[in-house]
């Protein structure tokens, strides 16, 4: 009888190891989808930002050819929704300002993306993870 006890436990130890075995695997799964979904999710935002960053480049190089012909010449902007009237001078230091608060967040998300790549790289070696590619 005892034979058989000392067995049973032996055995129930190894069940429980693969299922702890199994769970850990899962949880490492996770974080690597999650790694991923994160880093996808900022390279979206950084493209959106580049291009409105880039759009408010295109409205400025227009604006400052009026702003040394025609500085009081009306222009439109829409605000919030709202079409509103100013001239050429008053939008002119506005739009800088936008978009050069753009580019201060580029800045701040690129350096982000970095952070979590580092992150990223070093979870992956921290497990061994190796991608494999499928042509």
């Amino acid at each position: 009888m005892s034979a058989v006890a000392e067995k049973k436990p032996a055995a129930t130890k190894q069940l429980t190891d693969q299922a702890q075995g199994t769970e850990a695997e899962v949880e490492v799964q996770a974080r690597y989808s999650r790694y991923q979904n994160e880093l996808q999710s900022l390279a979206q935002k950084l493209g959106e930002l580049e291009t409105e960053a880039e759009e408010y480049e295109l409205v400025l190089k227009t604006l400052e050819e009026c702003l040394e012909s025609q500085p009081d010449r009306t222009c439109f902007r829409l605000i919030g929704g709202v079409l509103v009237e100013r001239t050429v001078k008053d939008v002119a230091p506005q739009i800088k300002t936008n978009r050069d608060g753009i580019r201060r967040v580029i800045e701040s998300l690129v350096g982000q993306y970095k952070g979590k790549e580092e992150e990223f790289q070093s979870f992956q070696r921290e497990y061994n993870i190796r991608v494999v590619s499928r042509s």
